[in-house]
């Protein structure tokens, strides 16, 4: 916080942005992007056709895969190829800004690249982080946090499929599938389950069961997390009804996508802890 806003001298803003994006923040994506790739690529070199190989493979995956241009139509010098990607990114509005960071992400996957684009989401107090390369309606940093130790690399292939999986339905600006993304998260949390149990075929129920007896889970967080996600053995059951519903919305997937990412997390750390 600045000075003049610790003393009450200036306004403080505390209104997270969630449709929409400041000049401020716009401004602060592209100087992220200008220092990781603009400036130390080369793109704003003033004089010199296009000899730099990175700028070269960067430009034509840009052309061929956002812009989707022929490829014959990008500029034949380094500047004006900058000149009409800086045209580009400041016409467009919030979440065509946010599509343009996702694509370059897939390019340049660097953890700095998206370690400090976080910091300028969470800075200008966006609603959104970079988790897994997407664009993420996540406003906190422990649950930021939290996604990223559960998607992590492990020995258990299909949990990280399935969070995947919710992250991308969630993800989707133009058609969310919160129920999808929901079906997902809890998908994640039984895919755990049942191979921590050694049973694939085992429900939820059954593998928690298991972990309880185990000692790997008290009885009282099993008990409610099976009633917090509506858990029981028919197939009629709470979960279906839920997900039957016409009301699920964005803060339903991300709930259970959140808390089903720390119920990973905490399974995980009991069964090494076990072993």
């Amino acid at each position: 916080m600045k000075f003049s806003q610790r003393m009450g001298l200036a306004p403080v803003n505390s209104v997270i942005q969630t449709e929409g994006m400041s000049e401020e923040l716009q401004n602060s994506l592209w100087n992220v992007l200008d220092i990781h790739i603009w400036s130390s690529r080369g793109f704003l070199n003033p004089v010199s056709h296009i000899r730099n190989a990175e700028i070269y493979t960067f430009s034509r995956k840009l052309w061929f895969g956002y812009f989707k241009k022929p490829l014959d139509s990008i500029p034949e010098y380094e500047f004006q190829i900058m000149d009409e990607i800086r045209g580009h990114f400041f016409s467009r509005i919030w979440h065509e800004v946010f599509d343009f960071i996702e694509f370059v992400l897939s390019i340049d996957g660097r953890p700095a690249l998206s370690r400090d684009i976080n910091s300028v989401l969470e800075a200008e107090l966006s609603g959104y982080r970079v988790i897994d390369g997407l664009v993420t309606p996540i406003s906190e940093e422990v649950e930021r946090e939290s996604l990223e130790e559960a998607l992590g690399p492990g020995p258990f292939d299909g949990v990280e499929t399935h969070l995947k999986q919710a992250l991308m339905h969630l993800s989707n600006r133009d058609h969310p599938d919160f129920r999808n993304s929901i079906k997902e998260s809890i998908s994640a949390v039984e895919s755990l389950a049942c191979t921590l149990t050694s049973n694939s075929k085992a429900t939820l129920g059954d593998a928690l069961k298991v972990l309880e007896r185990e000692n790997q889970l008290h009885g009282a967080l099993k008990q409610g997390f099976s009633a917090l996600y509506g858990y029981t053995s028919d197939a009629d059951g709470i979960r279906h009804r839920i997900l039957e519903g016409s009301t699920i919305d964005a803060n339903d997937a991300k709930y259970f996508l959140v808390s089903c990412a720390a119920f990973i997390n905490y399974l995980k750390a009991k069964h090494a802890k076990a072993t």
